[in-house]
């Protein structure tokens, strides 16, 4: 039997990790990652649940203290995007650089073999000991979107025991026959930092200017009204613009360094591909062109696309189809079936045919 690291975050899906692996007979070691200043508003929850949780299971209890770290890798880089007019997604990047980098170390420090989390999501191993990341079975909680960045290395000292779980009906079921603390806490729909889930306050009360008021322009040139703050607005959006005009308008594109919000119809919201950077892959590709399946948002459901390879970990794409509401700072993850390949970070929707001469897949 494994000594196995268990990331307790006081939550349901941690605290039946942590209890199934010790019913299969492994050392089990609880951490709880501190993530905000201890004057925060509610920090003391995860901390104190995680450590019942740990108690009545008779296990060891840790406590990380990431909370620089957190503030300066996730909630200042998440405030910067909306800056520059990106809509970043901060769980993958927390993945990247705490979980499964701080935390996993931490976990090695403290003697552990594994680190397992609560994610919904499943690994396999080929016996050359590559490894595979994989959907979850329960397809509505799959989490395999916001782990793309996961490299072989960590991979194969990580594991995640509910992503065979059928349903969360049956981890609940399983909390209540461990007689968990917390078998009836309410999931977690927000990202941890932003109370309420009001990304604007949140972002107004940390710097953010909200008498930034700038014009909001249609693509073919009129100025239609005025906004109060680009943080304000995201790619696709309809509601809240505003503006009379004939046709319903949707916003296009978000220029933070003019201070215009730009805006069409409903067909300009549609993109042929896209640029993304910051590309890693879990399995790297065998070509520099391939087609494969792509999803850009969480909420997505994977469609076909043709990726390029480019320099600097950068790739091109383009999609089967037009897709709406390609959003600079999002996640874009590439899957074959149920594997994830990896992905990146878009930079900007194109336009054209990435086999065409000259520049693919040229700026939308």
């Amino acid at each position: 039997m494994s000594t196995i690291a268990v990331a307790m975050s006081g939550g349901v899906d941690s605290s039946v990790t942590a209890a199934l692996l010790k019913q299969q007979g492994h050392t089990v070691i609880g951490i709880t990652m501190r993530l905000f200043a201890p004057h925060s508003s509610g920090i003391g929850s995860a901390v104190h649940d995680a450590a019942v949780v740990a108690e009545h299971l008779h296990i060891p209890h840790y406590v990380a203290d990431f909370a620089p770290d957190f503030s300066r890798l996730i909630i200042g880089d998440f405030i910067e995007e909306y800056r520059q007019g990106h809509t970043p997604n901060p769980c993958v990047r927390c993945n990247r650089y705490i979980k499964f980098g701080m935390l996993l170390e931490k976990a090695r420090e403290l003697g552990a073999d594994l680190l397992a989390t609560g994610h919904y999501v499943r690994k396999s191993v080929d016996p050359d000991g590559t490894c595979h990341l994989k959907m979850a079975e329960n397809a509505r909680k799959d989490q395999s979107y916001f782990l793309y960045t996961l490299t072989q290395q960590q991979l194969r000292q990580v594991i995640f025991p509910l992503g065979t779980m059928a349903s969360k009906d049956e981890v609940r079921r399983l909390a209540r026959e461990f007689a968990l603390p917390v078998a009836e806490k309410n999931d977690s729909q927000e990202v941890c930092f932003i109370p309420g889930d009001d990304y604007v306050a949140f972002l107004e009360n940390n710097g953010v200017s909200n008498a930034a008021h700038g014009e909001i322009i249609h693509l073919n040139g009129t100025t239609v009204g005025r906004h109060h703050g680009t943080h304000r607005y995201t790619i696709g959006q309809r509601k809240g613009l505003g503006v009379a005009w004939s046709e319903p308008l949707y916003v296009t594109e978000i220029d933070a360094q003019r201070n215009v919000v730009l805006v069409g119809e409903q067909q300009y919201v549609y993109a042929d591909g896209l640029l993304a950077e910051e590309v890693s892959w879990v399995v790297a590709p065998e070509r520099d062109e391939f087609t494969a399946s792509c999803k850009i948002r969480y909420r997505h459901q994977p469609v076909p696309c043709r990726v390029q390879l480019g320099e600097g970990n950068s790739c091109v794409v383009q999609f089967d189809q037009p897709q709406k509401a390609v959003t600079p700072g999002q996640a874009l993850v590439f899957y074959r079936g149920d594997e994830v390949l990896g992905g990146g970070r878009i930079v900007r929707s194109c336009s054209g045919d990435i086999a065409s001469e000259g520049t693919p897949c040229e700026s939308a």
